[in-house]
């Protein structure tokens, strides 16, 4: 593996970070061209490895980046790309937050609220394609890995279950190796 350019990292998770509407995670697929694709700093089942190991602990989802930093550069990766990505969204939601609770009842900050759902659908929803790619294409974890999809899919429309419940599921259906 080539070696990991602090800087070059940092400047690319900061710039990521005004990209990631609805979290971190939304901008995995990003993160993935970077990382894997353009850079060549990490293995695509490293990657997938880093975000899956984020998900299953407990905490904020955005601890898979600074899983993705420590796999690349340790606790310097990790500080730097928790930097790039938190700073720049931080400091923008502070400023709107407080634009929007003075204007909320404006109709463009409503329409805009509104029309925010498709998007960060569309992106949570790249990323789940992202993350199931490795198993689609490996003969014997497709069918399996389908149908979990199915299966979650049905529980997120027809019930009100929590999605913490499907992804505790899911890491159990891992665990046992059926997937």
């Amino acid at each position: 593996m080539p070696p990991v350019d602090l800087l070059q990292l940092f400047l690319h998770f900061l710039a990521m970070s005004l990209l990631a509407i609805g979290g971190g995670i939304t901008t995995a697929p990003e993160m993935h061209r970077f990382l894997v694709v353009d850079k060549g700093w990490m293995t695509d089942t490293t990657f997938t490895s880093s975000i899956a190991l984020a998900q299953a602990a407990p905490g904020p989802n955005i601890l898979f980046v600074a899983v993705l930093g420590w796999n690349l550069a340790g606790p310097a990766g990790a500080a730097v790309t928790m930097a790039g990505i938190m700073l720049p969204s931080t400091l923008l939601v502070l400023a709107a937050s407080r634009w929007a609770r003075d204007n909320r009842e404006h109709i463009g900050v409503r329409a805009f609220s509104s029309g925010m759902a498709p998007l960060t659908l569309g992106l949570i929803i790249a990323t789940g394609w992202l993350l199931a790619q490795p198993y689609l294409t490996a003969p014997e974890h497709r069918l399996a890995t389908l149908v979990l999809i199915a299966i979650t899919l049905a529980l997120m429309l027809r019930t009100k279950l929590s999605p913490v419940w499907m992804v505790l599921g899911g890491g159990v259906v891992g665990a046992l190796g059926w997937v």
